[in-house]
Parts: C-alpha cells; structure tokens; sequence
C-alpha cells in the first residue's frame, strides 16, 4: 500500500472512530432503564468501535490501529466536549465529560489492539481474539469513563450510581458485542479478505 492510499485509509479511520465518540457521548447522558438495569443509550453504538479497531488489527496490522488511536484522541476530546456542551451542560461538565470519555476510549483500544494481538498471534480460531478483547476493553473503558466523568460529580443522580451503571453498561456492551457485533466482525471480515485476495 503506498503512502497516499494508506493516508487516506488512516484519515478513514479517525473520522469513522471521532463519529462513533461523538455519537456515544450524545448518547451516554440518556439514561435507560433496561429489565430494571440502570444503562445510557451508549452501550449500544460504542462497541462499532470495537469491531473497527478489530479488524484494523487483523487486515492493516497493529501499527496503522495504534496511529488510528493517537491522531484520535485529541480530537475526540474536542468533539467529546462540544456535543456535550451543546446539550446543555455547563462548561465544567462537558470538560470533564469530554475528557473522561476519550481517555476511556484511549486507553481501552490500546489495551484491546495489545489483547487482540497477543491472541491471535497464538491462537488461530477467528472468533477467539475479537471475544476476549472486547471483554477486557469494555471493562477498562466502561469503569474508566464512568469514574472520571461522574464519582463524585454535581449530577447527584450519576455520581450516586455510577458504579452500578457502569457496571451493568459493561455487561451489556459485551453482551451485545458478542451477540450482534462478533458475527458482524466475522462477516465483515470474510467480505474484506475476499475483496482483497481478488485485487
């Protein structure tokens, strides 16, 4: 791949991993209730991420994923800030949230780009490291984000139940990714690999 192609292909990626921060912080102020589990509307678009870095790894390598992360994150702060502030929040809010979320998101892809190599590398099942490595990311993110954005913040509502949220959003980000977004990662990735190998 020459330099042009891979620039735009990593210019791609930022912008689809900025749209999904974004759109997950809009929607992680709107709250769920879910068979009586405390939730925001995030744990259902935040896992794309997952299923994107995922297969960055898997067909570009761990190099253009962990570019991917880093040109990211400052922007996400940015765009992570300016949603929130447009819903209404004050500035310290929306700073706070905006921070919170992209370190979260940060530091969970690397750890899942790290996961999902170790595991590959040594296991050859193709379900087997986009499984493990969402767990782990999404426990790490979901904690992450929650902790930072709202222990102990002036929303008495988040700050009183941020743990139990973050922890039943956990539990459905998983669910869902490996319900519904590992058999659209595998799909996802037989569909590539076949247009690649008749290139």
């Amino acid at each position: 791949m020459n330099k042009k192609n891979t620039f735009n292909l990593l210019f791609a990626l930022i912008l689809l991993h900025i749209s999904i921060t974004t759109l997950s912080n809009a929607l992680v102020s709107i709250p769920l209730t879910l068979y009586n589990f405390k939730i925001t509307w995030a744990a259902f678009s935040f896992p794309i991420i997952v299923v994107a870095t995922d297969l960055t790894v898997r067909l570009l390598g761990k190099s253009i994923a962990r570019k991917t992360i880093t040109y990211t994150y400052p922007l996400a702060i940015i765009s992570s800030i300016l949603i929130v502030y447009a819903e209404g929040n004050p500035q310290s809010v929306a700073f706070r949230i905006g921070f919170a979320s992209s370190t979260a998101y940060a530091l969970g892809m690397l750890i899942d780009i790290y996961i999902f190599q170790i595991i590959r590398e040594k296991y050859s099942t193709w379900w087997l490291a986009p499984a493990l490595s969402t767990i782990v990311s999404n426990v790490i993110d979901s904690y992450t984000f929650f902790f930072a954005a709202f222990s102990g913040s002036d929303d008495p509502y988040m700050a009183l139940n941020w743990f139990e949220i973050a922890g039943t959003q956990t539990i459905l980000k998983i669910i869902i990714g490996l319900i519904f977004f590992l058999p659209a990662y595998g799909l996802l990735l037989n569909f590539l690999l076949k247009k690649i190998t008749k290139k």
